[in-house]
């Protein structure tokens, strides 16, 4: 696994047979002292444009730099991508280790990367349930299209309930879709009804349950949601000092 602070020490070591003080190593890139000490330090990882520097501060590769860390195969060719910007190769989709790599280097990697691994996840179908962390990295378009196209009999419901909030009509529609032609598990209705208007996808639901795509049992979870809602709102009323002239 590519350990970032093997790669700070290699750079501490080029530096330090280079006779230089962090200053001035810094003033080469054009950077402050500290940033230098953090990427020494394995506090954070250079952008493509200061490793290029690096690499010809002291007439070593990139490949070089990236190698000092130790990475795995897959893990190389991800960081590399990062460097040079490639396609992603497909073969890295069959290491049965890709989630756990991934996860690895993810803060490391522009999201522009991890965009083309995600698509890569939803190509090759590798289940993403264990990748939640992922979501602080990648944008909430990309990891939305990777969610739709989930496996949902294996996906975590973490993953769900995190980005029904910025989920567009759409992607909700689509997923409504999946539960009541029961592609999807229906206890998601638990986390889908909170976000949208339950009333007007009752008839909806009776019908896939008439059906028989989905369970009667589905009808209690949208009843359960439908109350909850009104509680919620009901509150909300009397802590602002209104009370309507029903109530």
């Amino acid at each position: 696994m590519f350990d970032i602070r093997k790669f700070g020490a290699y750079i501490s070591k080029l530096r330090k047979d280079s006779d230089m003080t962090q200053s001035m190593l810094a003033d080469k890139l054009n950077l402050t002292r500290q940033s230098v000490s953090s990427y020494e330090n394995g506090e954070s990882f250079p952008d493509i444009s200061i490793l290029v520097l690096i690499a010809k501060e002291f007439g070593v590769t990139i490949d070089e730099l990236i190698k000092s860390g130790g990475p795995t195969v897959t893990e190389e060719i991800l960081l590399k991508a990062e460097a040079k910007n490639p396609d992603i190769p497909r073969e890295i989709f069959k290491s049965p280790d890709i989630p756990k790599e991934i996860l690895n280097i993810a803060p490391l990697l522009k999201p522009s990367v991890l965009e083309k691994v995600a698509k890569g996840f939803k190509k090759h179908n590798i289940d993403i349930s264990g990748l939640i962390t992922l979501t602080e990295y990648l944008k909430d378009e990309t990891f939305i299209e990777l969610l739709e196209n989930a496996d949902f009999d294996i996906l975590d419901k973490n993953i769900v309930e995190k980005f029904m909030p910025v989920l567009d009509d759409v992607s909700k529609n689509n997923l409504f879709e999946k539960i009541i032609d029961g592609e999807i598990d229906y206890h998601f209705l638990e986390i889908y009804l909170p976000y949208v208007d339950s009333y007007y996808i009752q008839s909806q639901l009776e019908a896939a349950v008439l059906a028989g795509t989905i369970p009667w049992d589905a009808l209690r979870i949208a009843g359960e949601a439908q109350f909850k809602k009104w509680e919620t709102e009901h509150k909300e009323r009397l802590d602002a000092g209104w009370v309507g002239f029903n109530e």
